[in-house]
Order: structure tokens, then C-alpha cells, then sequence
């Protein structure tokens, strides 16, 4: 069994230093995440805030929140040292950790917030990351995660007509029985009702869940797209905030 494990992780590790795999997402998502918690952290000038953009994969996403997040400290983290080599040109911190058994390079209590940005579909165990995100924020810290959503409005048409739903994967070699091409590793996909509750099973206490649109949406779609985010459970994207529970 711990042969069987080990293969399991190393055949995803190497999925993930792979190049070619997408490590970057959308600017609508960053700067919609970036705004809310710009907002609940204040300017600055009332204190740097330490944020930890757990996840990071090239520092794109970090790189588009900054000027929100101006005068905050932000620290880049990733498992794939591709990833982490991209993002050092965007960030001024990134190092190297992992979400399980105190793989974060960081002592308890020590963060003011994570971004933890379209990660938590990637992992073979969530709860496990989630524990170690709790370890690293101070008490009432903030989590600002996304993911995309598994009952987007587009997908609940799909599931009708017989239709494998956008960002849900079979394979980690080819897309099947569903719209794209791109293989990004998605292992989970939560609605906005399991989220949530998931979530708040792990420690935290939920302040708030908005949506955001997908980039790979049809052009002639995305004004609909946009117009599903008004309603956070039928959006494309999940943006959630929550605070550990002091």
C-alpha cells in the first residue's frame, strides 16, 4: 500500500513540474478575490498585514492583486519548483512548501491571511491542507479561497444532456466526454452548499461566498457568465472568505 501511495504522488508530482501543465488563471478572479480581501485587511498604513499566497504557481494571479494589496506583505508558496521559478519574477517572496504534516515553512499563527486560489481542486487530501492553513493563520485570520464550481450554470444544462461538467476530469492524460482540451489535474469539485460546509467542518467560520466568471467561457457567453455571478451557486467560480474560529 505505501508503494501504491508513493507511485500516486510521485506520478503527480511530476504532472505538476510539467511545463506545459497550466499553472495560472483567470485576472477576473485574482482581482475579485484581491478586492475582498484588500477589504477586510485596510490600507497599510494601518499595518502590514503578512499574506500567503499558498498555491501560487507562477505568481501571475499575486502579481495582477498586488497594487490592491499594496503595502501588505506577500509570500508566494508552491510545491512545483517550475512553478516557483516562474513566480520569483513576479514576487518578492516565494519559497517552496506543501500542505500536509507541517509542510508550510512557516511557524503557527504567523500569517494575517491565505490565498489559497483554485488549489483545493488539485489535492488527493483537502482536509489535510485545510488543517495546515489553520495552523498558519493567527486566531480570526483570513482564508480567501477559490474554486470553480461544480453546479455552474452551464454545467447543470450539461448534466441534463448527458454531458461529463466543464473543470471535472476523468483522466490526467486527456479530456473525455466533455467541452476543452486542457488538462489542468482537477481531482474535486465542490458546489457552493458543500463548500461552505466543508469549510466551516475544518475550523473556520465562513463570513461570505461570491462568484466570479471563467476566462474559458465562449466569447458570445460571457455576458451571461457575468450576469451568474449574482448568484454565487450557479457562478463559475467560487470566491469564499472565512476566518479562523479564535
Amino acid at each position: 500500500m505505501t508503494t501504491t501511495t508513493e507511485s500516486k504522488r510521485d506520478s503527480l508530482r511530476d504532472f505538476y513540474e510539467n511545463p506545459s501543465v497550466p499553472v495560472a488563471s483567470g485576472d477576473a478572479r485574482s482581482i475579485r478575490q484581491a478586492r475582498m480581501l484588500a477589504e477586510v485587511l485596510g490600507p497599510a498604513t494601518d499595518g502590514a498585514a503578512t499574506v500567503l499566497d499558498v498555491g501560487c504557481g507562477d505568481g501571475s494571479a499575486a502579481s495582477v492583486a498586488a497594487p490592491l494589496l499594496a503595502g501588505h506583505r506577500l509570500v508566494g508558496v508552491d510545491w512545483s519548483q517550475d512553478a516557483l521559478r516562474r513566480a520569483k519574477t513576479h514576487l518578492p517572496h516565494a519559497v517552496r512548501g506543501e500542505l500536509t504534516d507541517g509542510g508550510l515553512p512557516f511557524p503557527d499563527g504567523c500569517a494575517d491571511a491565505v490565498l489559497f486560489s483554485e488549489v483545493i481542486e488539485h489535492l488527493v487530501d483537502p482536509d489535510s491542507a485545510l488543517d495546515e492553513l489553520r495552523r498558519v493563520l493567527r486566531p480570526g485570520g483570513h482564508l480567501m479561497l477559490s474554486t470553480p464550481n461544480l453546479a455552474a450554470w452551464y454545467n447543470r444544462g450539461l448534466l441534463l444532456a448527458g454531458v461529463q461538467p466543464v473543470f471535472s476530469e476523468v483522466s490526467l492524460r486527456g479530456i473525455h466526454g466533455r467541452p476543452g482540451s486542457e488538462v489542468v489535474g482537477h481531482l474535486r469539485l465542490y458546489t457552493a452548499r458543500a463548500l461552505k460546509e466543508f469549510v466551516a467542518a475544518s475550523g473556520f467560520e465562513v463570513v461570505k461566498v461570491a462568484g466570479a466568471p471563467f476566462h474559458g467561457v465562449p466569447k458570445p457567453l460571457r455576458a451571461l457568465d457575468r450576469l451568474a455571478c449574482m448568484s454565487p451557486s450557479l457562478s463559475s467560480l467560487l470566491l469564499l472568505h472565512a476566518r479562523k474560529r479564535t
